[in-house]
C-alpha cells in the first residue's frame, strides 16, 4: 500500500514536470542545439518502452524490439529504424545488453519503497 501511495504522489509532481520537458524539448530541439535535448528525448525513449512496450525502464524501445525481435511490433520497430540507420535495433542492444544484465544480477529492478530489509 505504501509504494502506491508513493507512486501516486509521485506522479502528481512528474506528471506536469515531464509536460514542461516535453514542451521544452520541442522548443530547444526546433530553435537550439540538438544535444541539449538529446538526454530528454532518451529519458522519454525509455518511458515509452517502459510503460506502452513493458520493457525494462534502462532500455530503449530500440534494444528491446531486438531483444524480442521475433513479435510482430518488434519487426516493425526494426523495420522503422533501418531505414534512418541500417540495424539501429541491434547495435542498440549490443550498447545496452550490458547495463541490462548488470541491473538484473544485481536486483536492482526489485522494489524498494513499502520492502520490508
Amino acid at each position: 500500500m505504501r509504494e502506491k501511495l508513493a507512486g501516486t504522489l509521485l506522479l502528481c509532481i512528474l506528471v506536469p514536470l515531464m509536460i514542461i520537458g516535453y514542451l521544452f524539448i520541442v522548443i530547444v530541439g526546433i530553435f537550439g542545439k540538438v544535444s541539449r535535448v538529446r538526454q530528454g528525448v532518451r529519458a522519454l525513449d525509455h518511458f515509452v518502452n517502459a510503460t506502452l512496450f513493458n520493457g525494462y525502464a534502462w532500455e530503449s524501445i530500440s534494444s528491446h524490439a531486438w531483444r524480442e525481435r521475433e513479435k510482430r511490433w518488434a519487426k516493425i520497430v526494426i523495420q522503422i529504424t533501418d531505414l534512418f540507420q541500417k540495424n539501429h535495433c541491434k547495435r542498440a542492444n549490443q550498447r545496452e545488453q550490458p547495463v541490462i544484465d548488470l541491473i538484473l544480477h544485481k536486483g536492482l529492478n526489485q522494489q524498494t519503497i513499502g520492502k520490508q530489509l
